[in-house]
């Protein structure tokens, strides 16, 4: 999302120095700006995982470029994500731990996850519509 990008990744780069201060302070008005514009999800949902979780969904995904992060990265993109989890208030937020799920080949574990999605959206019982 535009959100991680401002908040996480951006930041991240400029303390590595490897975006100026001014041009990070230009990125930060054009995200202002951009936020100003449009409306916050109606739902934001964060896979809450610990590192070697992180690090194993990176070796099964398998992505040549993703396998020259480091973990002293993954290990500062994750502090950023959580700090911003933290104080999000754009919207409704779900947070999801994930270190002890399996999304991918457990119906069961995604099956819990779309019904916390329907109940955070719709609340706990869906209105019939017949």
């Amino acid at each position: 999302t535009i959100y991680e990008d401002a908040h996480i990744f951006a930041p991240n780069l400029h303390e590595m120095g490897l975006l100026s201060h001014r041009d990070f302070m230009n990125y930060l008005d054009l995200f202002n700006t951009m936020k100003s514009q449009i409306r916050p999800p109606d739902l934001l949902i964060y896979l809450k995982a610990e590192i070697p979780t992180l690090v194993k969904h990176i070796h099964e995904r398998g992505r040549q470029y993703e396998g020259n992060i480091s973990l002293d990265y993954l290990k500062r993109l994750n502090e950023k994500y959580n700090k911003w989890i933290d104080t999000y208030d754009e919207g409704k937020l779900l947070v999801v731990p994930v270190d002890d799920k399996d999304l991918k080949d457990n119906p069961d574990h995604l099956g819990e996850l779309i019904n916390s999605i329907q109940a955070e959206l719709h609340g706990l019982f869906k209105e019939d519509r017949r």
